[in-house]
């Protein structure tokens, strides 16, 4: 999180096509556990945004992960997508 919130500071001078990509690699890194512990409810949570911000890839991904998860994890995650929406 810590390197998300780095960056947070220059989102609004960036595009939505940028913020989208970055978005998307924040999934990819906790759905493949790259850097980090592999964790499907914040992977979800960042494809879910990135497809907001535009992202088709993350949408498709999205939906994969979707397909493996409970649906106590599916709200958790979108809960969590929704919160950092408002906060942002």
């Amino acid at each position: 999180m810590a390197r998300f919130e780095m960056l947070e500071a220059g989102f609004g001078a960036m595009g939505a096509t940028a913020q989208a990509d970055i978005l998307f690699e924040l999934g990819m890194m906790y759905a493949t556990g790259r850097d980090c512990e592999t964790d499907v409810i914040a992977a979800h949570k960042w494809f879910n945004i990135a497809a907001i911000k535009g992202s088709v890839r993350a949408a498709e991904l999205r939906s994969e992960l979707s397909a493996a998860m409970s649906k106590a994890e599916i709200a958790k995650a979108l809960r969590e997508a929704r919160e950092w929406m408002t906060m942002h």
